[in-house]
């Protein structure tokens, strides 16, 4: 039993590691914005120079525009009320599509989250058990031909694989094509709902997910190979434990340790990653909109996309250091992360 004073000292090391990562999570969200924001403001021009070229609107309209959204404002200036609006849940005006940021962004997340779910769910569920395959028929012929498929998988873009695929798709007839539903898709009942938006899901999800399959499965096969070489798996092996639970009670458990802080970078990478996989495959996500928004001068929409992205990466990794405690036993939030 720990007495009160070694109990009250673990509270506030707990308390100071809170407060430590609250202040870097500041720190790294307004340096990310503020970033973007002059990126933004760097690059010639605004949304307002194409309405110039309108002669149906007039240029006081457009001098009225740029004085409401502090276009003609200095950086700092502008800057300091775009965040004085996401202090009071105002997240900006999309010019481009002349509706609220937050209504942009609520019609497309929904759709990048299944995107990026199932392929978490493919790349985890297929590469893990690859990884360790490989390294268990190592430099057998499964094991060469994983590495072969792995390093060709590197090595093609990942957009032109998509359109590879959609080409295979076209020829066999078995896919949809583009999108993510049918024309009739409001006419469905609720299972054909479901089995349309699956089907328009399974090529872009696939595409997605291959290239970090691959780097999943030769991580894992080299983890897996450095603990099997552990004393620990040989005393196990010398009592005559059945070799299942060799494998996948003691060896995997801390195998699979490292890779967790993977999930981290994972849960944010697929947002940016999905940008041209969703633009071939004509998915209706965060990624071909921030590329839109990029594209069109509109700094609210693009300063928005950008913060729920750092958001997302923040909350991977938190989740990553949770699921990493969870895991390994040794770790513990009294111990400085």
């Amino acid at each position: 039993m720990k007495s009160r004073d070694e109990k009250s000292c673990l509270s506030r090391l707990l308390l100071k590691n809170i407060l430590q990562r609250l202040f870097s999570t500041l720190l790294l969200l307004v340096t990310v914005s503020f970033f973007t924001f002059w990126l933004m403001r760097a690059t010639p021009g605004n949304f307002f120079d194409s309405l110039r070229l309108n002669p149906q609107i007039s240029q006081a309209t457009v001098d009225h525009y740029e004085k409401l959204y502090h276009l003609k404002d200095p950086l700092l200036v502008q800057y300091g009320h775009w965040i004085i609006n996401i202090l009071h849940g105002e997240w900006g005006y999309s010019l481009y599509y002349n509706v609220p940021v937050t209504h942009v962004l609520g019609s497309r997340l929904w759709n990048t989250f299944i995107l990026s779910f199932a392929s978490l769910v493919l790349t985890w569920g297929i590469g893990i058990p690859l990884g360790i395959l490989g390294a268990l028929y190592r430099n057998k012929w499964c094991d060469r031909l994983l590495s072969i498929l792995s390093f060709a998988a590197f090595s093609t873009p990942g957009f032109f694989l998509a359109v590879l695929v959609l080409y295979a798709a076209s020829r066999w007839g078995g896919l949809p094509l583009g999108g993510m539903h049918s024309p009739n898709y409001d006419d469905m009942n609720l299972f054909d709902k479901i089995k349309d938006t699956l089907l328009h899901l399974i090529i872009p999800a696939t595409v997605l997910s291959l290239s970090s399959m691959a780097s999943l499965q030769r991580i894992m096969r080299g983890n897996m190979l450095g603990v099997l070489r552990q004393q620990y798996i040989l005393a196990a092996r010398a009592k005559g434990l059945p070799e299942n639970i060799v494998i996948y009670r003691h060896a995997l458990r801390n195998a699979f340790n490292p890779l967790v802080t993977l999930l981290g970078y994972e849960f944010a990478a697929l947002l940016s990653g999905a940008a041209l996989i969703e633009i071939v495959c004509s998915w209706p996500g965060l990624g071909s909109l921030l590329l839109t928004a990029v594209r069109s001068k509109d700094v609210f929409l693009v300063m928005s996309s950008t913060l729920l992205a750092s958001v997302l990466l923040i909350i991977g990794n938190w989740l990553a250091d949770i699921l990493l405690t969870w895991v390994d036993p040794r770790i513990r939030y009294d111990r400085k992360i």
